[in-house]
């Protein structure tokens, strides 16, 4: 075991964790068991790589118009530099994780995950140069590590980078669903179906064009979600506590998001206000709002088709894929899972909407201390997301199918096929044929036949799904 101390006490550590006093205490106040997520961790290693890339520009310039040695500031060793732009870039690829045991649940405005990382930087980049881990004399987690960075302005901006990254993916598993969907509308595109307002039987429709309605809606999602990044782009690093730039050089603060920017190849670029990119959140409100209305269509989709797909519809027209067995008391019982499951997460992307909006209104004067558990509640809704629209397509679209012939003789014999007759006979007159046909149990035409309202060739005419599809009727349509 070796000791570490702050100015609060002493502590005893294992002698080879890359954590130090500062995680040690946080891990202790903070008893919740919910993991920190990792892309967010990684992302942090990535803005430290640039603070230190920064750094080392930074002492280039000075030493090009300046004698160093007479300036009033300590520099760090080129080695040191080094060794810690090395030790950013593991934690980058997601190395050391194992030692981050700040829980996602914190206090303190992010500080506790600040200081992890910076420890884990510290101690590593310590091992790499052949000294054991809490020699902070030779390389110090914060003169060192947290070089020009504070927790203020290093875990806001890397949530930035996380939740892009993140945003990325989001895009492509909704184009991915989009084209699923797309494959079903085309296959189904003339299908004709009873069209449903209230859960009650309404008018002629086709499956195809409740594909197309879930199509468009996907679209509007993706729109929406690639302009997200327009709406995190501003970040406040070299802003310092407060936006002000205190203790850091106005060279670091002019220098390192365009480092940033290259590192990672996403749209970053630094606030001109930093003050206020550093208090107000009201930018995670709105793209949450984005990734719920995405949420809302996922549930109106999987719902209805969890609904056409069930036993209480029985039409059978509507065939969802059996992906597992649904009781372990009913057999043959097979449940609609994934639409269950998505359904489940687009609720837990609502109340994280009302989560993120309530704390970022708790920003207080000039920072809001809840950030850990926004940023949190933001990636968990875009994890949840991704997942729902990567198995909705593989495990939802893949193998739907639609029983065409059954859809049709649904159809027929339902009153709704009357609406389509209206303009040629009627609203009384298809009244006449609707209760026929509900009364009798009948077909339309087997009711027409009986009730003699129209000529068959007319109906069958009017009843083809090119002519029951088009978008209103014209005068022509009545007069031939």
């Amino acid at each position: 075991m070796r000791k570490e101390q702050d100015f609060i006490g002493e502590v005893e550590l294992p002698d080879d964790a890359l954590y130090g006093v500062h995680s040690y205490r946080a891990s202790r106040n903070f008893p919740d068991q919910t993991r920190f997520y990792k892309e967010w961790y990684q992302a942090v290693g990535l803005v430290k790589h640039a603070c230190y890339n920064t750094y080392s520009r930074f002492k280039e310039a000075l030493k090009s118009k300046y004698n160093v040695s007479e300036l009033p500031l300590q520099l760090i060793d080129d080695d040191i530099v080094n060794t810690l732009i090395q030790s950013a870039l593991e934690v980058a690829e997601g190395k050391h994780f194992g030692h981050f045991i700040v829980p996602a649940v914190n206090g303190g405005a992010g500080t506790s995950i600040n200081l992890n990382v910076d420890e884990i930087i510290a101690n590593r980049s310590l091992t790499q140069i052949g000294e054991t881990p809490g020699q902070y004399d030779i390389i110090d987690p914060i003169e060192h590590a947290n070089i020009y960075q504070s927790t203020n302005d290093v875990i806001p901006t890397a949530l930035r980078v996380a939740v892009m990254r993140l945003l990325n993916g989001l895009e492509e598993g909704i184009n991915n669903m989009r084209s699923g969907i797309e494959k079903l509308e085309t296959q189904y595109r003339n299908d004709l179906r009873v069209a449903y307002t209230q859960m009650q039987e309404a008018v002629p429709s086709s499956y195809g064009k409740l594909f197309s309605a879930y199509s468009d809606a996907l679209s509007r999602d993706w729109w929406r979600v690639s302009k997200c990044f327009e709406r995190i782009k501003v970040v406040n690093l070299g802003g310092s506590a407060v936006g002000t730039g205190i203790t850091v050089p106005r060279f670091f603060i002019m220098e390192v998001v365009p480092e940033l920017q290259r590192l990672t190849g996403l749209p970053l670029t630094r606030g001109e206000n930093l003050t206020d990119a550093t208090q107000n959140l009201d930018s995670w409100v709105e793209i949450h709002a984005i990734l719920k209305a995405h949420a809302v269509n996922l549930e109106k989709m999987v719902n209805d088709l969890r609904l056409l797909s069930s036993d209480v519809a029985g039409g059978g027209e509507v065939s969802i894929p059996k992906k597992q067995v649904g009781s372990s008391i009913m057999p043959g019982k097979v449940n609609p899972v994934i639409p269950e499951f998505v359904i489940s997460a687009v609720h837990k992307v609502y109340s994280n909407d009302q989560l993120i909006s309530s704390l970022s209104g708790q920003g207080c004067l000039d920072l809001n201390a809840y950030i850990p558990m926004i940023g949190h509640a933001v990636i968990e809704s875009l994890k949840l997301l991704i997942s729902a629209n990567g198995t909705i397509k593989e495990n939802l679209l893949e193998g739907l199918s639609v029983n065409s012939k059954a859809s049709f003789e649904r159809l027929m014999k339902s009153p709704s096929i009357t609406t389509a007759l209206s303009p040629y006979i009627g609203y009384n007159k298809a009244s006449q044929l609707a209760k026929t046909m509900v009364s009798e149990g009948t077909n339309v035409f087997e009711a027409n036949e009986k009730l003699d309202i129209i000529g068959e060739e007319k109906l069958r005419e009017i009843l083809k799904p090119e002519n029951l599809l088009k978008l209103g009727y014209s005068i022509k349509d009545i007069k031939d």
